[in-house]
């Protein structure tokens, strides 16, 4: 291959890298998901198909402790057919801005770095559809938007191939005067 073609392969693809999070690093205020996941947490949100079609609504209620090391956050899951789910994390620091993640449904661990406003999380979920089971990768990023609300945005894809999104929204109780 002549080296001016590959000069201009690898210039095209590195433009279509995304964002990293380290691109965050500077934005405020700080997220440090330790902190912002203890205690109660409610959220909503919606998927969405790869046509953008609206597919299912939710709520989760959250609570987040610590326990030695970890951060252990149940998510109780509350779907607009009446379904529900429950998800226990465990999160764990790793120094540096990484974190790692363990619930029953996820294959593996979740990988996950942070910094400035920005979380992004990667993982395998082995999610239930019709009876079946089906592995698809998730690309989250949380981006911390005050306080008390943190707003994420997750990717999904299987093999590659974009499946839809999942939009969320994360809101931290108001502190009691």
């Amino acid at each position: 291959m002549p080296r001016p073609l590959l000069l201009a392969m690898v210039a095209l693809l590195a433009g279509c890298a995304g964002p990293t999070v380290g691109d965050y690093a500077t934005n405020r205020p700080l997220l440090d998901p330790g902190q912002f996941f203890l205690g109660k947490t409610e959220a909503w949100g919606m998927f969405q198909d790869r046509q953008g079609r609206l597919v299912k609504r939710f709520t989760v209620a959250m609570d987040g402790e610590r326990r030695g090391d970890e951060i252990v956050l149940n998510e109780r899951f509350q779907y607009s057919d009446g379904t529900r789910q429950q998800r226990v994390w465990r999160l764990q620091p790793l120094g540096g801005g990484r974190w790692r993640g363990r619930a029953a449904d996820v294959v593996g661990e979740a990988q996950g770095e942070a910094a400035g406003n920005a979380l992004r999380w990667r993982y395998t979920l082995r999610l239930p559809v019709d009876g079946k089971e089906y592995d698809v990768q998730f690309d989250d990023w949380m981006f911390l938007q005050d306080e008390r609300n943190l707003l994420n945005r997750a990717t999904m894809s299987k093999f590659g191939f974009p499946l839809g999104e999942v939009t969320l929204f994360f809101r931290k109780p108001e502190s009691a005067p």
